[in-house]
């Protein structure tokens, strides 16, 4: 039974042929794209407020040399809460729950922040390993600390993402188990936990739009 719960996390395949790769190209797919005329539909209209709102966010403690990245985080801001929404459908499967994945997607972008604060403004950029004021004996120490912290960044980045909607999809079969089993022998206890199982999926869509949210909102908090 424990083993049939991990199993939603497995990549599939057909016929040999790993799907994961459509999973992750599918949500382009959905979107529609935005004509060249002034006036458009209600969904192509909200899609863009959406989009122009969040960039607007996204960007607004970032200095000009930083809205450059406005267009790639906006896009990776739209795909992770696609595919996070995606996942939770039936029969479907969810790429953001391997953390292989999340690395692949933190450690460039993580890396290209490094890469730009050491090329433009190198001074500034090694001054956060060591903090104004601090005694002459703990400097060692410190330059440490802050060289460790800098590296875990991708890996908390990409642990995060992947425990939040690991952690979420479990829960959400235990309770489902639970109340199938529940159902014959006490069944006020299973539509109780059936309310349960409810608000608990809409907990988890919220934190599938949030968890990508956060995602993007740290990288530019790093850039």
């Amino acid at each position: 039974m424990m083993v049939s719960f991990f199993d939603q996390f497995a990549s599939p395949s057909y016929l040999g042929i790993p799907l994961i790769a459509i999973a992750i190209a599918l949500p382009w797919v959905l979107y529609p794209t935005p004509p060249a005329r002034w006036i458009n539909n209600r969904l192509i209209t909200i899609q863009g407020w959406f989009i122009n709102r969040f960039t607007n966010q996204l960007i607004l403690p970032l200095n000009v040399g930083g809205h450059k990245w406005a267009l790639l985080l906006a896009s990776l801001m739209i795909f992770l809460i696609t595919i996070n929404m995606l996942g939770l459908l039936p029969y479907t499967f969810t790429p953001t729950t391997q953390l292989s994945l999340n690395m692949g997607f933190a450690v460039p972008l993580w890396l290209a922040t490094v890469i730009i604060g050491m090329r433009n403004q190198p001074t500034v950029a090694l001054g956060h390993l060591l903090p104004e004021g601090t005694p002459i004996p703990l400097i060692p120490v410190l330059i440490i600390i802050e060289t460790i912290s800098l590296f875990i960044r991708p890996l908390a980045l990409g642990v995060r993402l992947t425990a939040n909607l690991t952690a979420g999809h479990l829960l959400i079969q235990l309770i489902a188990t639970a109340v199938f089993v529940l159902l014959p022998m006490m069944p006020t206890v299973a539509i109780l936990t059936a309310a349960v199982l409810f608000l608990l999926t809409l907990l988890e869509v919220a934190v599938a739009m949030i968890q990508a949210y956060v995602f993007v909102l740290l990288l530019s908090l790093y850039l």
